[in-house]
């Protein structure tokens, strides 16, 4: 009740939306590949069970996090697939989580001596989302019942010991050892909802102490009020762990719905423009530093940092808060971002070959745009009690797959919204509660035209709003025939008492439009970039298409800022899409689309979205080098950590030091490693586990990565990297060691970065 009156959009009922294509091929994948085992979800609940020491005592892990967030996107899913037998294994792993809760109702994956710290409440929050999400899609009334007592006990005894400390509680801001709290204080998102399906007032109660503690640990600053009040950007907020960040403005999203106070919808809306204007990337993910707001505007285009980007869990709680706040606002633009991510860093992410260079999880974790391969890392692996492994991005990508359903189509007070344009049926209610059953023809966004026919009669009149996209600049829509005028980044809405034969027509622009980087202040070489994108995807060149994908592009865009491109007749290395680009100079080569490129997860397919317009890069290693590991780097300056020597004459890595280094050539494609300063060679410790300078020096593989990017092996094929020797919040590194890593299925970090 409460959302009528502070929504605009609404979810149309389970099953009304049937697609055809790749997007429905990614919802049932999934499903398929990884909701239906019910081993896995046993390994999850195991976490939780009662062992000396529980499953995240000795690392403070997040272990627990795993089930909920699964559960979470397995409901998701059977709301659009209707699949009986997910439900079944569904309702058994409940049963088997309720099963763990101790005397007190307490359901965590951390002991009693344990609790509140790392990522205790993190993982708790998950199994209350967990099973809140699965008692929407239950039908069963007894087992619901069942459900909401366990969730009460779970909550009440949280309330019971967090909370303010004039009460002998622990503050929420001060239960987790990471991110000042931020992490913690999350769980009100769970919180506020646990309230809407009892009414009880403690827990709104609890949810008010929550928003008025401000999310983070530090005095007198509140992370929501910095929103509402909409001084200073994301990346220079005491804490930017960007999906910890999202997540807490999901619960202020729900906060805001149950008490009507504007003043928390004008902060998740000052947010969430931030976060558009200043934080999404090409490709719809943020975080182009580790996993933090850092502007990603300007930083998905910095040549210097080369460690992991755009997290899986990133892009996906990006896609879940935007899902909120176009049901919230009735914002095109949300379903815009929705978009973008979908067809770019989310489908990307999908495990499609099932490859087990992850461990066979079925989503990649990291997203790279520049000169890069997939399978950065496994982002949040945790070894599990049986000895195998999981990650928190395998965990949500589900979520991600299963919002394709409920944004495809939702419902306004006055009609049916379209948001996605895929072949396949809608089977929606009118407001007066007649059926309005429409089918979607098209190969969109292979081609820029979509039809609609609509296939029931109705007797009222009932409003049909189509997404127009902010990027359509040249739109053609009629209905029966007859041309409407329309407005690129809003909706298309006409009223008419619709009948079996009525037709729609849309023409979007899907012209290739040419993206300029934004300069990043602290990289001079982020300028010499441009992109790509036609319609909602972003294209990509990747080395299996033949051409050189480090050769320098020169377009002539027209006045709207298009370049020549056509679609080829065939998809190339199985791509969704392949598209043959113009050169100024004529000369022609191709692209694919974002999601298709990287997918051997191998450096066959190296893959770039930012192409370069100048050579900033080249390399003589005939001459003097300094070498910089940037893969260490992910402090605040953005430095990056040069190889120097210290005092011991021992090779290692220091911020803002110089060290020059010659590669001196050996039989065999062997070189020797000199510092030129000191006359001696790089070479191995007594136990083959770090470098060091000695007279001789060991003899090196050096092979190119990309650019002026070098992988540095030894003789038994182990690569050399740089080991983070970090201190505080944000990572700011003083030293690293050199060390080694043992040849693995994962395409590795450790490259190093040669300059004259």
């Amino acid at each position: 009740k409460k959302r009528v009156e502070t929504d605009t959009f609404f979810a149309l009922p389970f099953g009304s939306v049937s697609l055809k294509g790749a997007l429905d091929r990614a919802i049932r994948f999934i499903e398929d590949y990884q909701l239906m085992d019910p081993s896995l979800w046993t390994k999850f609940v195991t976490q939780f069970r009662d062992t000396t020491p529980k499953a995240d005592d000795k690392d403070n892990g997040w272990r627990g996090e795993y089930w909920g967030k699964m559960m979470r996107g397995a409901c998701f899913t059977y709301q659009y697939t209707k699949n009986i037998e997910l439900y079944k294994v569904l309702c058994e792993t409940v049963r088997d989580m309720m099963s763990t809760a101790d005397e007190n109702g307490r359901i965590s994956s951390y002991s009693y001596e344990k609790q509140y710290n790392g990522w205790d409440i993190w993982a708790r929050k998950y199994v209350l989302l967990g099973m809140q999400y699965f008692i929407e899609i239950c039908d069963d009334d007894a087992f619901i019942n069942q459900i909401t007592q366990s969730m009460k006990a779970q909550a009440d005894y949280l309330i019971s010991t967090i909370g303010p400390e004039t009460e002998g509680k622990k503050e929420i801001t001060k239960a987790t050892s990471h991110w000042l709290g931020m992490n913690s204080s999350s769980i009100l998102e769970p919180i506020v909802r646990l309230y809407n399906l009892t009414g009880e007032q403690k827990y709104l109660d609890f949810a008010t102490y929550i928003v008025d503690s401000g999310v983070i640990s530090t005095p007198d600053v509140s992370i929501f009020e910095m929103a509402y009040e909409d001084k200073i950007p994301l990346h220079k907020y005491p804490v930017v762990k960007a999906y910890e960040m999202m997540s807490n403005f999901e619960g202020l999203l729900e906060y805001y719905r149950v008490t009507g106070n504007p003043k928390w919808k004008t902060a998740c809306i000052n947010f969430a423009r931030r976060v558009c204007d200043e934080e999404i990337s090409i490709i719809g993910s943020s975080g182009c530093t580790h996993e933090l707001f850092d502007h990603t505007l300007v930083r998905q285009t910095n040549t210097k940092y080369h460690g992991s980007v755009q997290e899986t869990c990133v892009t996906v709680t990006w896609m879940k808060f935007c899902y909120q706040m176009l049901s919230i606002t009735g914002d095109s633009k949300y379903a815009d971002e929705i978009e973008k991510s979908i067809y770019n860093a989310l489908l990307g992410a999908i495990n499609f070959k099932k490859y087990d260079k992850n461990g066979g999880f079925p989503f990649d974790s990291y997203s790279p745009l520049l000169f890069n391969t997939r399978l950065r890392g496994v982002g949040g692996k945790k070894i599990m009690a049986d000895g195998s492994s999981y990650g928190c991005c395998a965990c949500i990508g589900a979520a991600g797959t299963g919002l394709i359903g409920m944004v495809s189509s939702m419902i306004s007070k006055n009609g049916v919204v379209i948001n996605l344009y895929s072949n396949g049926k809608i089977n929606a209610l009118t407001p007066y509660g007649e059926k309005l059953l429409i089918k979607v023809k098209t190969d969109y966004p292979a081609s820029d035209l979509i039809n609609l026919e609509i296939c029931s009669d109705c007797q009222k009149e009932c409003e049909l709003s189509l997404r127009i996209p902010e990027w359509s600049e040249k739109t053609l829509l009629c209905v029966n025939g007859e041309k409407l005028n329309v407005q690129s980044g809003n909706y298309a809405s006409f009223t008419k008492v619709w009948k079996k034969g009525d037709y729609i027509t849309l023409s979007l622009d899907m012209r290739c439009k040419l993206v300029n980087a934004v300069p990043d202040p602290m990289d001079e070489n982020s300028a010499f970039h441009v992109a790509l994108k036609r319609g909602p995807i972003t294209l990509a060149r990747d080395k299996r298409l033949g051409s050189d994908i480090e050769s320098v592009v020169s377009f002539v865009n027209d006045v709207d800022g298009c370049v020549p491109c056509k679609v080829a007749n065939t998809a190339k290395v199985g791509s969704n899409y392949t598209f043959i680009i113009k050169n100024s100079d004529g000369s022609e080569f191709e692209m694919i689309d974002y999601a298709s490129a990287g997918a051997t997860w191998e450096e066959d397919s190296m893959t770039t979205v930012w192409m370069p317009t100048k050579n900033y890069w080249d390399v003589d290693l005939n001459k003097e080098i300094t070498i910089t590991c940037p893969n260490c780097a992910w402090a605040d300056t953005g430095d990056v950590y040069v190889v120097t020597v210290d005092e011991n004459d021992n090779a290692a890595v220091k911020i803002n030091a110089t060290e020059k280094f010659a590669i001196e050539p050996t039989e065999n494609g062997y070189s020797k490693i000199k510092s030129t300063r000191l006359g001696k060679y790089l070479d191995l410790s007594n136990d083959k586990q770090s470098a060091v300078l000695t007279e001789q020096g060991a003899l090196w593989k050096i092979t190119k990565y990309s650019q002026n990017k070098y992988r540095i092996y030894d003789v038994d094929g182990r690569s050399l990297t740089g080991s983070n020797l970090m201190s505080g919040v944000r990572g700011t590194a003083t030293s690293a060691l050199l060390k080694f890593t043992e040849p693995s299925g994962l395409v590795q970090l450790q490259v190093f970065r040669f300059e004259n």
